[in-house]
């Protein structure tokens, strides 16, 4: 037995042993998430003990290094983590921007001391993070922003405001892009910093979606104090830190296009339409919606494997968490219009009990702004021709 067959085996063993039933059945609800962070709460007892085993083995983020508390693990070894996960059906013990955005900025561009102050934390679900890069004149355009950071003594002094800045309100770190030369060219003179946002000065105020609900909030930065040891990189070159996480940021986003997120298709349609004699979907029109849909889904599953297959050979190419973006989030809207012609005229429930406060036409409704957050789907397939087909353009 070679060494990775035999870890892949004392892996499946530990997942058996290890991860409570509880948490092998798909998510219906935010409430099925763990975020971590000062104020976290868990919704039931199985989902606490699922994030401490997986906490202690290292295996929240098991391919970062065991000195910042992750599992140690070489590409093949998470990688069989999360195949081992799939087939059963175990969640993510932890979502986290920290892990998905964060954390690998960190280990490219952070120091020493703060790898050692941030990452353990994340790892441990002890500090939730948000995203401040878009303004409200600065979203596709992004290099373009204005909140500006202001020397005082070894500390900045940042004012301005973000946008869009996804569970802002529920966050206790921000990692934020700040203009610190506003006399260089708009893509220099920008720093990528961190500060606690329970720090003076910093406020949020929620956006209301067209959904009812909404994940995104405003944030108002006034005098806000952060020592100059916050910065993360080279003052002034934030711009580099940035691209880089983008290109995670990008990635994550795409996986909500991938197979594994609640019930099969089919097996959603059939509670509606019915089955034929033969035990197919009754309508064949849905019927083969589903299955090109489900043809799609797995050469997206594919294509993230070999991602990152790719990016631990040093072989992937920067744009090419584009191409993953694109396709994961018009997937993901794909799977909700299907969800939506499946369930006829009682997905139209808005506020009924039966329908968990009308969930499936809110989520519909969340999904148009997939093709937006991130970077819109215009700009990706802009970088897709341009970076990868080599195609001419301006």
């Amino acid at each position: 037995m070679s060494d990775l067959e035999k870890f892949r085996r004392e892996t499946r063993a530990w997942l058996e042993a290890n991860c409570p039933p509880e948490m092998r059945k798909p998510m219906t609800s935010e409430e099925d998430t763990f975020w971590g962070g000062r104020n976290a709460r868990f919704s039931s007892e199985a989902q606490r003990v699922w994030f401490e085993r997986m906490r202690d083995k290292g295996w929240t983020v098991p391919h970062w290094p065991q000195e910042y508390g992750g599992g140690g693990l070489d590409g093949e070894e998470a990688k069989i983590v999360r195949q081992e996960m799939a087939a059963i059906g175990a969640r993510a013990p932890l979502a986290s921007f920290g892990i998905s955005m964060l954390g690998p900025a960190l280990l490219k561009y952070g120091t020493e001391a703060q790898k050692k102050e941030h990452l353990p934390k994340i790892t441990a679900g002890l500090i939730r993070w948000c995203q401040g890069y878009s303004e409200p004149n600065a979203g596709s355009d992004l290099a373009s922003l204005q909140t500006r950071a202001e020397t005082d003594g070894g500390d900045f002094i940042i004012n301005g405001q973000k946008v869009w800045t996804s569970y802002a309100n529920y966050a206790d770190w921000i990692f934020c892009l700040v203009r610190t030369d506003p006399k260089a060219k708009k893509h220099d003179g920008i720093s990528f910093i961190l500060f606690d946002m329970a720090s003076k000065g910093v406020s949020t105020k929620p956006i209301l979606l067209i959904s009812g609900r909404s994940p995104f909030c405003e944030t108002f930065f006034d005098n806000v104090r952060v020592p100059k040891s916050h910065v993360v990189g080279t003052v002034n070159r934030g711009w580099d830190v940035a691209k880089y996480l983008l290109q995670h940021e990008r990635a994550m986003i795409s996986g909500m296009g991938e197979r594994g997120v609640g019930r099969p298709l089919g097996q959603v349609a059939a509670d509606s339409v019915g089955h034929d004699e033969q035990g197919r979907l009754e309508d064949p029109i849905l019927r083969g919606q589903i299955a090109a849909f489900e043809i799609d889904e797995a050469a997206l599953a594919a294509a993230a494997e070999r991602a990152v297959d790719l990016a631990k050979a040093g072989q992937s190419h920067p744009a090419f968490s584009s191409a993953m973006k694109y396709y994961g989030t018009e997937l993901n809207k794909r799977r909700y219009e299907i969800l939506m012609s499946a369930g006829g005229i009682d997905a139209l429930e808005w506020e009924s009990e039966r329908s968990k406060g009308g969930a499936r036409p809110r989520a519909w409704l969340r999904t148009k702004a997939n093709s937006i957050e991130g970077g819109t789907s215009e700009v990706m397939l802009g970088i897709v021709a341009k970076r990868i087909l080599d195609l001419p353009g301006g």
